[in-house]
């Protein structure tokens, strides 16, 4: 099941008794990092304490919990509990690898495969605290990637990836990418920066639901700094 509910200020993408799935835009973060820097959990308790997003009204804000987390410069999906005595179900559910999460992402080069597994551990980098790298001695790590576009734009190739996280280490996905040759696009910790942004959003979510048994599809559309480049894949 996909539900919508467009036009709300945070974009709301699905809200049931339990949840509430966020679209989260770029520049924000989800929890607090000690700065006073105004996070998406923030901002979700603040509307619902407004009264401006329908549904989810009935939330007690202190009860709301993050059940993912994106980095500051990734969109998409951000699913949130609502009832603290509902939440170790879904704690559960994510330890037990019961979502199915997909991504897009831009990387710079051109694939020489059209799919492949990296199957490669991750651990943190001893030179710089604040990246990850692949290592022998890292925690088990495995993305799947399909290639479904590529274009040469400013004397450059861009390919437009459709990924898929079976485990969720930190910067998963750009360590990977990177490891092969292939950093994301706006990446300026594990390749350039660059003036569209970090090329990396959380487009899918798909699980069964265990208060419900109903299997759900959350979908966050792809951000216009993606359907700019790759128009006809893009929707």
């Amino acid at each position: 099941m996909n539900t919508g509910m467009p036009n709300n200020p945070l974009s709301i993408l699905f809200a049931n008794d339990a949840l509430i799935a966020v679209d989260k835009p770029a520049g924000m973060i989800v929890h607090g990092d000690g700065t006073r820097t105004l996070t998406l959990t923030d901002a979700l308790r603040e509307a619902i304490l407004a009264g401006t997003i329908g549904r989810c009204d009935e939330t007690d804000p202190n009860e709301l919990q993050a059940l993912q987390r994106l980095d500051r410069d990734t969109t998409g999906i951000v699913l949130f509990s609502r009832r603290k005595s509902t939440q170790p179900l879904y704690d559960r559910l994510i330890a037990e690898h019961g979502f199915e999460k997909r991504y897009l992402a831009v990387a710079r080069g051109r694939a020489r495969w059209t799919e492949r597994t990296i199957d490669a551990p991750i651990g943190r980098d001893r030179h710089d605290a604040r990246r990850m790298r692949v290592s022998r001695t890292g925690k088990p790590a495995r993305t799947s990637i399909r290639v479904l576009d590529a274009r040469h734009i400013d004397d450059a190739w861009l390919t437009l990836l459709d990924v898929r996280i079976e485990t969720g280490r930190k910067h998963q996905i750009r360590v990977h990418l990177a490891h092969e040759g292939m950093p994301l696009l706006g990446d300026a910790l594990y390749g350039k920066p660059n003036a569209r942004g970090l090329m990396l959003h959380a487009r899918e979510l798909a699980f069964t639901d265990p208060i419900t048994g109903e299997p759900l599809r959350i979908i966050s559309p792809a951000p216009d700094r993606m359907r700019k480049l790759f128009p006809r894949h893009v929707k």
